[in-house]
């Protein structure tokens, strides 16, 4: 299977950098072939721009854009590494999905009914946050994050969400509990 892993975070010590290390060295001792797309590294322009909206509207995106495109038109399965920060993608990822994830290449309207066109590939999104998942809950929060980004972004665009998993209190995360994620993580990836 090929395996597209989008990563957002700055910092390739951090834990996020750790979990995709987890993800990379599992899926490729799997015999599945792997490419990582880190955004941070790759310095990508998460600017949507009105050149960009223009370009969209007429089919034609920026070369950054189509290489990132031509990726996931590769990939069988997509998995988004990151943290949550303000309740929400980092702001280099919500601007990978604003230009990447274009108006006829990941959706369309027939008729005036939405379509998604990535239909087929399959998405995991690994996420970190500091709250406890028992705060998140008693504000809502665990059913907005997944409504935003699982039905908003992905399902949207035709992605079919395998797993969407939300490792909390991540700032405080010891040895054990780490490797209860990392389980978990092998555990759901083919």
């Amino acid at each position: 299977m090929k395996h597209l892993i989008i990563y957002a975070h700055p910092d390739q010590q951090s834990l996020n950098g750790y979990l995709k290390q987890v993800v990379v060295e599992h899926l490729t001792n799997n015999g599945h072939e792997v490419k990582v797309r880190d955004l941070y590294r790759l310095n990508f322009n998460p600017v949507l721009s009105s050149q960009d909206i223009a370009g969209q509207r007429m089919g034609k995106v920026d070369e950054d854009v189509k290489m990132e495109q031509n990726y996931i038109v590769w990939a069988d399965c997509i998995t988004f590494i990151h943290p949550i920060w303000w309740t929400g993608l980092p702001a280099i990822l919500k601007g990978y999905i604003d230009r990447v994830f274009s108006y006829g290449f990941a959706y369309r309207y027939e008729q005036g009914i939405q379509k998604g066109l990535l239909g087929g590939k399959q998405a995991i999104i690994i996420n970190t946050h500091g709250k406890s998942h028992a705060e998140y809950s008693d504000m809502g929060m665990d059913k907005a994050l997944s409504l935003t980004s699982d039905k908003g972004i992905y399902t949207y665009c035709g992605l079919e969400v395998k797993q969407h998993f939300f490792f909390d209190r991540a700032d405080r995360a010891d040895v054990e509990t780490i490797g209860h994620w990392t389980e978990q993580i092998t555990s759901k990836m083919e």
